[in-house]
């Protein structure tokens, strides 16, 4: 089995060209602008992965983690973009990130292995002033018994690193929604496992995830023969 790690949401880089879209400059260092320590935790899992890819480029541009056809392509700064805009954005940041990603799983299928995609994300820990109960959420589709099996074996490894963890499964969101993943497993049917690993952004601070928190999921991960 191949491992490839990837993080969509590293980053909130605005390119020059398109910094007039985004006169409230504050809203990118939140957590609409990037998912914060996301990066941080994709880069201490790196040395486990056979490939790896992220992005620095804000959701707030473009979001690289919904299909062409999603109302959230495009943030409600950049939906006001004229059309040349929206596709010189899609053309040099959207379609070369996940095009890379999708090659190279496919190169690895074809050549007869198995692949397994994590795709790293945060989540804010308050959102509509509602406490998200979860510190580690893992995004599948529950139809897939090789990403529900996978799931459930990753879980346990890491309640054995951290007994006091709430790890739950398809939380915040569901597995099945809009995302890279859930567009990858219609053009790889078999020998593709997504999954989403979600950190709550309580263990993050100035961008930086908890040392504690980043080795119990690098030791969990450690710990599963691929």
């Amino acid at each position: 089995m191949k491992l490839v790690l990837t993080c969509e949401h590293g980053g909130n880089d605005i390119p020059e060209t398109y910094k007039k879209h985004f006169k409230n400059k504050a809203v990118l260092k939140t957590h609409r602008g990037y998912d914060l320590g996301a990066l941080d935790l994709f880069q201490n899992l790196e040395p486990l992965s056979n490939v790896s890819y992220f992005s620095t480029t804000s959701r707030l541009l473009i979001e690289l983690n919904r299909s062409l056809h999603h109302n959230q392509l495009f943030s409600e700064f950049t939906k006001i973009a004229s059309k040349t805009e929206k596709s010189e954005i899609i053309e040099t940041y959207y379609f070369p990130y996940r095009s890379l990603v999708e090659k190279n799983i496919k190169n690895y299928i074809d050549n007869g292995d198995v692949v397994l995609h994590l795709s790293i994300h945060s989540f804010t820990s308050q959102l509509n002033n509602k406490t998200r109960n979860c510190d580690i959420g893992l995004l599948f589709d529950s139809t897939k018994k090789p990403e529900q099996a996978f799931c459930k074996k990753l879980k346990t490894e890491l309640l054995k690193e951290g007994s006091n963890l709430n790890v739950r499964f398809n939380y915040p969101y569901l597995g099945k929604n809009d995302g890279f993943t859930t567009y990858l497993r219609t053009k790889f049917t078999k020998h593709y496992l997504g999954i989403e690993i979600e950190m709550n952004q309580k263990f993050v601070s100035k961008n930086i995830a908890d040392l504690k928190i980043k080795m119990i999921i690098y030791k969990a991960m450690n710990s599963i023969q691929f």
